[in-house]
């Protein structure tokens, strides 16, 4: 069996209790790491006043892991800069947002370059390589360039923008055609890989073969729809733990009768949380009968926090659940807790298990896995229910949720209605179908079903 190699920004350094405190995809991939045996290599966190290119590393239960630190103005232009004021709200459809900056681009450039000189001595010649997320899309040329040979795939974790709107970033199609430096590019769901595919006809005026495969003159990448899970017995597991029996009792003791409405996001303008509370105040607004029975607890931990528009989601949102609050609350309810802290897994798993209803409404996701743990997370005899936006990736396998249109705040109020009147049958035959598609197609077969298409036929030959 061939070695694994797994590249991304960030690594996840294995632990002891790793299924406990870790995510689904760190434990997944530290679950493959350990079956092929291999390294995780990354970027430590770190910054270093100059670039050596020094590795790190740390072995632990059978996986070793690789790191380097990066200089500020790596961090300023690759990771703040070119990631996530370019890439990511670009991806993400948010080109209002998006920051076309020439320093920006060299600085990603260079990182990736950087993280491909470290590597490369890392690499066995039979070693199955794994890049992931968009920090790293060139990384692949980089390693071609430098002699690799390996079977080498790539996963995109975000949405994959039409081609309408990767066309307005410079040097677009440098960075799609580094794509096909892989020999398996993985997405989320059908669309994301739809609108790839689109570029490569309509753009760089290539074709799709009878594989499912993107060809421009000689060369080819098996694109493929790979939607990742979460480790689905684990957190079902976690939902029965003490802790978050204790913390499901704290919310009931605190909530005095009322159904909770939960939602968890990263503090960022792709999850719709200015439209989440708008809908939820349409809601209060609609139904004055039914306000002090229900609240919202929205945890949102601050993310990207020297970004100046992250700086401006917080305010904004401070603001209008201040205002919501100041118009409905009454001396013995409050209809928002807006907490910006994060909680440990089996503290966030009670406090799923305790909500009546989750809102799960980005804007634009590549899959969103809090809808996911929601579901795993619910008592079989009573379980809540989920109102999930139709642009989150998860909504094409979770069919069974209530789907909205985030952008409605009529829409999102009359899910809440629906949701809260939602009968125990129906509620239980929508969770088994889901909990279910969760089970079968959890974070261990994601692993599996993109390893068997990179060990697979559907590779092209590097000369």
């Amino acid at each position: 069996m061939s070695r694994l190699v797994v590249i991304s920004n960030r690594v996840a350094v294995p632990k002891a209790d790793a299924s406990g405190n870790q995510g689904g995809l760190a434990v997944a991939l530290l679950s493959a790491l350990r079956e092929h045996g291999g390294i995780w290599f990354g970027w430590s966190g770190e910054t270093t006043e100059q670039f050596t290119g020094e590795i790190h590393r740390t072995e632990g239960n059978g996986v070793t892991t690789a790191t380097i630190d990066l200089e500020e103005q790596d961090l300023d232009e690759y990771y703040n800069g070119y990631a996530n004021r370019t890439l990511w709200p670009l991806f993400h459809y948010r080109i209002d947002l998006t920051e076309f900056e020439r320093d920006f681009a060299g600085g990603y450039s260079r990182v990736n370059k950087r993280f491909a000189d470290t590597v490369m001595p890392l690499i066995d010649h039979d070693d199955l390589v794994w890049v992931h997320d968009y920090h790293l899309i060139p990384l692949g040329r980089e390693l071609r360039d430098r002699g690799l040979k390996n079977r080498l795939g790539f996963f995109l974790h975000t949405p994959w923008p039409p081609a309408r709107l990767l066309t307005s970033l410079p040097s677009h199609r440098k960075l799609v055609e580094s794509l096909f430096a892989y020999d398996v590019v993985g997405f989320h769901t059908e669309d994301w890989l739809d609108s790839f595919r689109r570029y490569v006809v309509d753009i760089l005026e290539g074709t799709i073969d009878e594989d499912g495969c993107a060809v421009v003159g000689d060369r080819r990448v098996h694109a493929i729809v790979a939607p990742i899970g979460i480790d689905t017995a684990e957190f079902e597991a976690a939902a029965r733990s003490k802790e978050a029996r204790f913390a499901r009792d704290r919310m009931h003791m605190s909530s005095t009768g009322r159904s909770l409405i939960v939602g968890v996001d990263r503090l960022d303008y792709s999850k719709g949380l200015r439209e989440r509370l708008l809908g939820y105040e349409r809601f209060l607004a609609n139904n004055p009968d039914r306000r002090a029975l229900v609240y919202l607890l929205q945890i949102a931990p601050p993310s990207r926090a020297t970004v100046d528009t992250y700086q401006e989601i917080r305010s904004d949102l401070d603001a209008l659940s201040g205002r919501i609050n100041g118009e409905y609350a009454d001396i013995d309810w409050v209809p928002i807790r807006y907490v910006n802290q994060g909680y440990p897994r089996q503290e966030l798993a009670g406090i799923y298990r305790a909500a009546r209803i989750a809102l799960v409404t980005p804007l634009r996701d590549g899959m969103n896995l809090v809808a996911k743990e929601y579901v795993a997370a619910q008592d079989p005899d009573d379980p809540g229910v989920l109102i999930l936006s139709t642009f989150a990736g998860a909504a094409a396998q979770m069919k069974e949720a209530v789907l909205v249109n985030p952008y409605s705040a009529e829409d999102m109020a009359d899910a809440i209605v629906k949701a809260l009147e939602m009968p125990l049958a129906e509620r239980k035959r929508r969770w088994e179908s889901m909990i279910d598609g969760l089970r079968r197609e959890d974070v261990f077969w994601w692993c599996r079903l993109f390893l068997d298409a990179l060990e697979g036929k559907h590779a092209h030959e590097h000369a």
